[in-house]
C-alpha cells in the first residue's frame, strides 16, 4: 500500500516512480521529458492494483518513452551568438550582444539584447527574463479567462515546471512554465484556460473538456498547435524535449 514515496515499481523493463498525492482520487501516469515514468496515485493505493492498471497502459507508455527519447535528439540547439533566434509571444527575435546595458537581458529595437559580460550566465539570465516578462504580462491575460470560467480569484506564478506547461491547485493557484512566454498569445490562452478549468475539474474527464470548450470552442486546434510549437522552442540543455499540460 502506497502512503509515502517508496521504492520504484518495476513492470517488464519499465521503472515507474510512484508518488502518493494527498487528495488525489485517481492514478495519473506521465512520461516526463527525460523519459522517466511517474505514477501519481491516491494514498493507500495497493501495489497489485497499480501494476494491473499499468499493464493496461503498456503500449501507450512504450510509445511515449520512445517519443521522448527521439525528441531529445531532434530539439534544435541554440547558441548565444549574434543573429540567433529566440521566440517571445510567438515572434522570433534575433539576439544581439552588447557591451553595456543596465540589465543582462532586454528587448529593445526589435532585438533581444544580451550583455556580453554575462555570456557565462546567459542561460540563467534569459530564463530569468522570460519569468519577469511572464509575471508582468500573464496577470492581465488570466483575469478575463478566470471570469469566463467562473474560477475563484487566482494567484499566478511563473516558474520552471519540469515537463508541464502549467499546473493548478484546488485552491486556485495557477503556475505557468516560463517557456510558455515563447508561445503565440492564442496558445498561452489555451494553457491558461486548461489550468483554470482544473479548478473545477481536477481530471481530464469529458466534463473537463466541455468546460474548456465553452471558453475556447477551437481548443482542439489550439492543443494540436501547442504540441507543434512545443517541439521547437528553446529549453536549456538537459531539461528534456517537450512540455505537456
Amino acid at each position: 500500500m502506497y502512503t509515502t514515496s517508496s521504492e520504484p515499481l518495476y513492470v517488464n523493463d519499465l521503472v515507474i516512480d510512484v508518488r502518493p498525492v494527498p487528495g488525489r482520487r485517481s492514478v495519473r501516469l506521465t512520461v516526463e521529458r527525460d523519459a522517466r515514468i511517474v505514477a501519481a496515485v491516491p494514498p493507500g493505493t495497493e501495489q497489485e492494483s497499480l501494476e494491473v492498471l499499468i499493464r493496461t497502459r503498456l503500449p501507450w507508455l512504450y510509445g511515449k518513452v520512445r517519443d521522448r527519447e527521439a525528441d531529445v535528439e531532434q530539439r534544435p540547439h541554440r547558441r548565444f551568438l549574434d543573429g540567433e533566434g529566440f521566440y517571445y509571444l510567438g515572434r522570433s527575435y534575433r539576439l544581439k550582444t552588447v557591451d553595456a546595458a543596465p540589465r543582462p537581458v532586454a528587448l529593445a529595437e526589435g532585438r533581444i539584447r544580451l550583455r556580453r559580460d554575462r555570456s557565462d550566465s546567459a542561460t540563467e539570465d534569459l530564463v530569468a527574463w522570460y519569468i519577469e516578462r511572464g509575471r508582468h504580462w500573464l496577470p492581465r491575460r488570466v483575469g478575463p479567462w478566470a471570469e469566463c470560467l467562473e474560477a475563484p480569484s487566482v494567484g499566478l506564478s511563473v516558474r520552471p515546471l519540469g515537463y508541464r506547461w502549467g499546473s493548478c491547485s484546488s485552491r486556485g493557484a495557477v503556475n505557468i512554465h516560463w517557456a510558455a512566454m515563447q508561445l503565440p498569445a492564442a496558445l498561452v490562452d489555451y494553457v491558461l484556460v486548461h489550468e483554470l478549468a482544473h479548478i473545477h475539474e481536477p481530471n481530464h474527464s469529458a466534463t473537463f473538456w466541455r468546460r474548456v470548450a465553452r471558453a475556447l470552442p477551437d481548443y482542439a486546434s489550439r492543443k494540436e498547435r501547442l504540441e507543434e510549437w512545443g517541439a521547437g522552442l528553446w529549453l536549456p540543455p538537459g531539461t528534456g524535449p517537450s512540455l505537456e499540460c
